[in-house]
């Protein structure tokens, strides 16, 4: 085996940004780990991953010579080593940084200040100035003590930069944290907000602050006062959104849509940037920038932050904009619900009985009405006594509201019509996870109730509520703070639903019939554009595209390679042929979402090709024999799946999917049978030829095959190899089963799996051209996947190029082997204590 220099940070003088922020990822990982989880949660503690640090610390415009950074919460330090290889990564660096972090947790103390050490080594590297200081100290006592100030009180220290990850947690009114707020006219019902407004008053004028935190402070009106202060001290410069509630803490249960704020300490900007992001190494990024305006608008008195990422939400908000009643206006309040189970169990029963009233919960909802008595494992019913009587209100027709929407349901407000036609009672109980509107404690008019339930079904109002809100929890507030139409236009809806609530589609056409067919015709219809996404999504579904495969993404990408817009039926889609840049140009002329243009790459590979993979549509069919990565390079649906999509909507819309998704098995066989003429040929040591399908990472793997293995691996024995069009190329279940090893059908196999007789090993190597390497998370799957081994499991990553390999460095983990193509004879080792070896799991 070749003589190979261990590489570890520790041994070098000086560290490159992205060393940096590797090792500081690796502390953060373990701390992750090492921390109890209740004790987590009490301090509502969820630390930043190096990939949303990168991401914060990018956002920063600092150009000055000198900075004095304030990391409130700092963890590990992931932050602050971010921000500091943000700013020695540009070609502009500043001559001195100073760092001042506050930590609680005295189990993160160590690692934070080894972070500031790291950091200083790094700035050594390129001569740069540095000193730190870490605080073992509570943030909100601190920083309440240096504004208040007192006896011996210096100066107060005033910072440039503050990048910040609070903790998540609600404050009690009597709480000492409560209590030091309000003593500086902080308070606030939540850490995180605490922590921003002590922050803002240790900025300079000018100061950048950088902050991830969860959406809640945008709406409601527990956040009130903090979003006056804040907006009247600091000027928002970016928005950013994540799509999904895991996306920015997938380790953790984060179940709050998380946005990362950039505001400077000064007058309000005319403009502000929303983007938003899946959360993803490899996801979509959308970018925009509007005026202020749009963003909190002037005449809302609650000052809520709307963040509308794409034009399409703003058309929505043009077109709620023109309702103007208040509930006040309509005569009408909404409360929550009065029976909080855990209070009244003794009073609730499974079934009716001759002393019990209805119960209705939202597992009751069923098609716009309520459908009660149901068999499931809640209560039905609710004991008349005493005790129970205030949590009553007398029967009547009453519009229900969830709270909590599941994560499976499509819209975030859910609402039902409770009557007596279909439940008959002289009394009921709302059970607390439901909002319910009545008028002066009794119940609506029959057609008041349903038009006001078909409103908020409709499409557009949810599409609206999701600007507003974050989280699934629909409060009674938020639905006190919403613009309704007239009274009359509600009771006109609501006589086109007499007995049963239409489709979704048909519902949304009578709102836009009878609510807004006034509307200002200037603005596109947006609910036209959402149900042209919808279906475009639904049709993949149906030709049985994955989950990854079905998304908005993939849906305009079929609507741009069918030139059909929010207005064009489906029996008129055409077939262009269309390159990425042109497709995304589509995307946002027609449907106002404008993806960042490094999304090109995302649409290529995690839409395209599954597409190509699917048989759906063609690659250069102008010029076959071009280069697949030119910029030249067009798709075009395929004519067999134009004239079945012509057809959607239509009668026996079902039938030819069905026959399609029958012809399309032999369809595949004869795409399968051209491609394996260009089957790409691997030798093995034992001298026979194993064929992979041509393109995506096999190129790789046949180098790892070939040039790896008789390097690292000799007289090795493939067990296993994957393959771009397949799961298994090759598979020797009998040999794996003999070292112990019996592979759930589910689980995610690695690249390669390779049996080093010599030294009894397993090597598991993942190749690495458009997914990620062997990350901590990879390698605990993977570890669980082979725990049965008796031979030792050794982790090996293996990209193209060095270069490939940097865009990597902070997520490969520790005890693990890295191998590049481009240099075969060395081996690169990440840490730990022995080179090419298996590692104790103990």
């Amino acid at each position: 085996m070749p003589s190979v220099k261990l590489l570890d940070a520790f041994e070098v003088p000086g560290l490159e940004p992205a060393a940096l922020v590797a090792e500081v990822e690796r502390l953060r990982v373990e701390a992750n780990h090492a921390l109890n989880p209740d004790h987590r949660a009490s301090l509502g503690q969820f630390m930043t991953p190096a990939q949303v640090a990168r991401r914060m610390a990018s956002f920063f415009q600092a150009s000055r010579p000198r900075y004095r950074l304030l990391d409130a919460g700092a963890g590990v330090g992931s932050l602050s080593a971010a921000w500091v290889a943000e700013l020695l990564s540009r070609s502009r660096r500043p001559e001195s940084l100073s760092i001042t972090a506050y930590e609680v947790d005295a189990t993160l103390v160590k690692s934070l200040r080894h972070t500031m050490d790291l950091c200083r080594r790094a700035c050594e590297r390129y001569g740069v100035r540095f000193e730190s200081t870490v605080l073992h100290e509570d943030f909100i006592e601190a920083g309440v003590s240096l504004l208040r100030g007192g006896l011996f009180a210096t100066t107060r220290p005033e910072f440039d930069c503050a990048i910040l990850n609070p903790p998540y947690r609600k404050i009690n009114t009597n709480s000492r944290e409560r209590l030091l707020l309000e003593s500086v006219d902080a308070g606030t019902s939540n850490l995180y907000t605490g922590f921003l407004s002590l922050v803002v008053r240790l900025l300079a004028q000018g100061g950048e602050m950088v902050a991830i935190t969860p959406r809640s402070f945008c709406n409601g009106p527990y956040f009130k006062p903090f979003r006056a202060n804040f907006l009247s001290a600091m000027a928002l410069q970016e928005l950013h959104v994540f799509d999904s509630r895991k996306a920015a803490f997938a380790g953790d249960d984060v179940l709050q849509e998380n946005v990362i704020i950039h505001a400077v300490k000064g007058r309000q900007s005319l403009r502000v940037v929303v983007s938003s992001s899946s959360g993803e190494v490899e996801g979509d990024t959308t970018h925009r920038e509007i005026p202020f305006t749009q963003v909190v608008r002037p005449e809302d008195p609650e000052q809520f932050i709307r963040l509308a990422t794409d034009e399409l939400d703003d058309h929505v908000a043009t077109r709620l904009a023109s309702l103007t009643h208040s509930l006040a206006d309509l005569g009408l309040t909404v409360s929550t619900g009065r029976v909080v189970d855990f209070r009244m169990r003794e009073y609730l029963r499974p079934t009716p009985e001759s002393n019990t009233v209805p119960l209705i919960w939202p597992g009751h909802f069923s098609k716009g009405f309520v459908a009660w008595p149901r068999d499931f494992k809640k209560p039905n019913a609710l004991v008349t006594a005493p005790e129970t009587e205030a949590a009553m209100v007398p029967a009547g027709t009453y519009v229900l509201v969830k709270r909590f929407s599941s994560k499976e349901e499509k819209r975030r407000v859910v609402a039902a019509v409770f009557d007596t036609a279909h439940v008959p009672c002289v009394r009921v109980g709302f059970e607390n996870h439901l909002n319910y509107f009545h008028q002066e404690g009794c119940g609506l008019a029959d057609e008041l109730a349903r038009g006001l339930a078909a409103f908020l079904n409709s499409t557009l109002l949810d599409a609206y509520f999701r600007q507003l809100s974050g989280h699934t929890q629909v409060n009674a507030g938020d639905l006190r703070n919403l613009k309704y139409p007239s009274r009359q236009q509600l009771e006109a809806l609501g006589r086109h639903i007499p007995d049963a609530f239409p489709p979704q589609d048909e519902l949304d056409a009578l709102l836009e019939k009878e609510l807004f067919s006034m509307a200002d015709q200037q603005s596109p219809n947006p609910l036209l554009a959402m149900q042209k996404v919808q279906q475009a999504m639904d049709i993949l579904k149906e030709l049985g595209m994955p989950k990854a495969q079905s998304n908005e993404r993939s849906a305009l990408t079929l609507l741009a390679l069918l030139d059909l817009r929010p207005t064009t039926p489906w029996s008129e889609a055409s077939e262009p042929l269309r390159g990425v840049t042109e497709m995304m140009d589509f995307f946002a002329e027609a449907y106002g979402k404008k993806y960042a243009p490094n999304t090109r790459e995302v649409v290529r590979r995690q839409t395209l090709h599954q597409f190509l993979d699917a048989g759906l549509v063609d690659i250069n069919p102008d010029a076959p024999g071009r280069a697949t990565n030119s910029g030249k390079t067009v798709y075009q649906v395929r004519p067999v799946v134009l004239a079945l999509l012509r057809t959607f909507g239509t009668k026996g819309w079902a039938e030819r999917v069905h026959k399609y998704l029958a012809k399309v098995g032999s369809l595949r066989e004869q795409y399968a049978q051209a491609r394996s003429l260009r089957k790409l040929p691997v030798s093995l040591s034992t001298g026979d030829i194993l064929h992979l399908s041509p393109g995506g990472q096999n190129n790789l793997i046949k180098d790892i095959v070939e040039e790896f293995c008789p390097r690292f691996a000799k007289g090795g024995v493939l067990l296993y190899v994957g393959d771009t069009q397949k799961k298994y190329a090759h598979y020797d279940a009998q040999s794996l089963e003999a070292l112990g090893v019996k592979v759930n059908e589910h689980g995610k196999m690695p690249d390669l799996v390779v049996h080093y007789l010599e030294k009894d090993w397993l090597l598991l190597i993942e190749a690495v051209t458009s997914h990620g390497p062997v990350d901590a998370k990879r390698r605990k799957e993977l570890r669980e996947l082979f725990k049965g081994s008796r031979a030792g499991l050794v982790y090996v990553t293996a990209f193209e190029s060095r270069k490939a390999m940097a865009e990597y460095l902070t997520t490969i983990s520790y005890e693990t082997e890295v191998w590049t193509a481009d240099a075969p004879d060395h081996l690169i080792h990440f840490n730990g204590e022995r080179f090419l070896g298996p590692y104790s799991e103990e």
